[in-house]
């Protein structure tokens, strides 16, 4: 469940950050009028994320077993692939993402209403997509039979819009470079348990071979069905009984991928804008949240 809520939280968190920097850049800029078409667009956004992970839900129960192995271990490789590409681009670009989406906004302003919805929709709908086949990866792989990873899900999305909504209302500061550094590191291990437990899915579904050949069982030290092994298996999609080609592939992208994200960053040579005073007049707008350079969601910015 642990591994869901976080799942929630980071997917969830991005989204939040990526609406509080529109519409408070809307509200900084005398521009409520286009507030409707934004929040149009975020509406679509999660409708059209909601509608797709039903699709991956329902729709897979209308084939058979090897088909819906071979359905599941694709989607959990491109799940995995997805949100390590998210993980190292919001680590790269955390700290100009207000400065992209503001450029973008007055793209949008200018070209009016439907462009507002498209940004909105962008913006949003793509850590919505992503988050819906991640979660439905994880929850497969899970096994758990159960309401918790959905449960856990909702949770995380849950704290990750309190969040955010404390963020623009200037009530909380964090330094989000740290936080989506501790965040992506867990949820790279998350992600080499789902790629694992796709790779046995591919291996059930006769796609790839060695389904005989364990690396190890200790099911009998830890059972699956005790409270250790569930919350191993909810935390890390730890299997009692891997095959050989299950742990040759959670090792070798757990420790590359670690490798390169924990790797120091090079210096960018981009500077963030300066900041000045207020002027006269101009609306009050949240307080700063830090992602280690730049504020992602500032007023005076």
């Amino acid at each position: 469940m642990f591994g869901n809520y976080l799942i929630g939280l980071r997917e969830g968190l991005e989204a939040s950050l990526v609406v509080c920097i529109l519409v408070a850049y809307l509200v900084k800029t005398e521009r409520r009028d286009a507030l409707k078409p934004v929040w149009a667009g975020i509406g679509v956004a999660c409708a059209i994320s909601l509608a797709f992970g039903a699709v991956l839900e329902f729709g897979s129960q209308e084939l058979t077993f090897e088909a819906q192995e071979l359905l599941g271990g694709s989607l959990s490789v491109i799940a995995v692939g997805l949100v390590t590409w998210m993980v190292f681009w919001m680590r790269r670009t955390a700290r100009h993402l207000k400065a992209d989406l503001h450029g973008k906004l007055d793209a949008a302003l200018r070209m009016g209403a439907g462009a507002l919805v498209a940004t909105a929709l962008l913006a949003v709908g793509r850590e919505g997509l992503e988050t819906a086949l991640f979660v439905w990866a994880s929850v497969r792989a899970s096994g758990e039979g159960t309401s918790a990873p959905l449960i856990g899900v909702l949770l995380g999305i849950a704290t990750a819009i309190v969040l955010g909504y404390l963020f623009y209302r200037g009530a909380l500061k964090i330094n989000l470079a740290r936080f989506f550094t501790w965040t992506g590191g867990m949820l790279v291990i998350v992600a080499a348990g789902v790629l694992a437990y796709g790779v046995h899915d591919l291996q059930e579904a006769r796609f790839l071979g060695g389904l005989a050949d364990k690396a190890f069982d200790v099911s009998a030290t830890i059972p699956p069905d005790s409270w250790y092994g569930t919350l191993l298996k909810g935390v890390f999609n730890f299997q009692p009984d891997p095959t050989v080609l299950q742990v040759v592939v959670w090792a070798l992208y757990l420790v590359v991928t670690m490798f390169f994200f924990l790797a120091p960053q090079r210096p960018s040579a981009r500077k963030a804008p300066s900041t000045g005073p207020a002027s006269a007049g101009e609306p009050s707008t949240p307080s700063r949240v830090t992602s280690g350079d730049e504020p992602i969601v500032d007023g005076k910015n």
